[in-house]
């Protein structure tokens, strides 16, 4: 059925192995894939199973509970809710917190569960998303960490790039080294887990630039895509396009280029720059911004325009080409792109 999202697994696998093997050159021991981008898909998070990772981590609850069968430690990366507490011992091995209250919440519920529940404790270097500001004292948070009985101080970690485009960089990474160092000064702790950033920490990888007691990554891009993100460039080697979109022409006409009549707003509340190019052939896909921002996909055949969208209608111009009604296009996808297509239930999955 379309539109659908074609997932080669083979080269997936692939993505993984030469991750491991790339990130091990570079000192980094643990490699955390952040599997989110694929909406809890249990074919996709075999591979990472297969692959021999020790974490598999995503952000939402509802899609570590798919990963129970597999043999490997769930990680919660997006802070847990005060809401979820029960859910967060039960589906996850590991989550990432910054909150005292709701580490306190975890350790009362995993004494309830009979559990014992692992946290890395998050520091923010400057990129401002989640963690305790690395400036502020932080020592305090330790001490109530270590009071509790059902909680394992894994380790500490950061998060760069996402929100405030903070690029990863020896300054920046000691600053995390520095807090690892005063803890096990004050407290003589020995932390298992140093995590420094995600995929966009990849593009230092063979400049010498990652501390040495950096140890792991969190990793979901940079082996979905091949690229790291701080610059968003091609690592060489990987597969680029694992992913694809597919979808179906359900009109295809000559017509005018232009809207015939005054214009107002479109049906999302927005005025739209319309150029006008004369008589052109138009054709329309059974997809729209409902599954998927439209800047975020770009048609495999060069030849082809995208004009807009709306909810359900995507529009291009074909006037070079030789398409009709029922015919298929294929496009390329960025991570954004693959993320909301893989959260659409209307966005069928065809796997290689």
């Amino acid at each position: 059925m379309y539109p659908k999202v074609i997932i080669n697994l083979e080269e997936l696998k692939e993505n993984c192995l030469l991750m491991k093997k790339l990130a091990k050159e570079n000192g980094i021991d643990i490699v955390m894939p952040i599997v989110k981008v694929a909406c809890g898909d249990e074919k996709v998070a075999a591979i990472f199973s297969e692959c021999g990772f020790k974490y598999l981590g995503d952000s939402r609850i509802q899609n570590l509970r798919k990963f129970v069968k597999f043999n490997i430690k769930k990680m919660l990366v997006r802070l847990p809710m005060l809401s979820e507490i029960h859910e967060v011992i039960l589906y996850s091995d590991l989550s990432l917190n910054s909150e005292i209250k709701t580490i306190i919440a975890l350790d009362l519920e995993a004494e309830r569960q009979n559990k014992k529940h692992e946290i890395i404790f998050m520091y923010d270097l400057g990129d401002l998303r989640e963690g305790t500001f690395y400036k502020e004292n932080y020592l305090s948070e330790i001490i109530e960490i270590l009071k509790l009985k059902n909680i394992v101080l894994k380790g500490i970690g950061t998060n760069l790039t996402c929100y405030g485009g903070l690029v990863p960089s020896k300054k920046i990474l000691n600053r995390l080294v520095d807090i690892k160092n005063t803890i096990k000064e004050k407290f003589n702790l020995q932390l298992d887990i140093i995590s420094g950033g995600n995929s966009s920490s990849v593009f230092l990888f063979g400049k010498n630039e990652i501390p040495k007691e950096i140890n792991s990554l969190r990793i979901g891009e940079a082996i979905f895509f091949g690229k790291e993100t701080a610059y968003s460039t091609n690592i060489q080697g990987f597969n680029h396009d694992i992913f694809a979109l597919e979808a179906e022409i359900i009109e295809c006409k000559i017509k005018p280029s232009y809207p015939d009549g005054d214009i107002s707003i479109n049906s999302f509340g927005e005025k739209v720059e319309i150029e006008d190019k004369g008589i052109m052939k138009r054709a329309i896909l059974a997809i729209g911004k409902q599954d998927v921002i439209v800047a975020n996909i770009r048609p495999f055949d060069n030849r082809i325009n995208i004009i807009g969208a709306s909810s359900d209608h995507l529009i291009l111009d074909v006037s070079n080409t030789d398409y009709q009604v029922g015919d298929i296009i294929k496009f390329k996808l960025n991570y954004p792109g693959l993320l909301h297509l893989m959260n659409s239930p209307y966005v069928s999955k065809e796997y290689k």
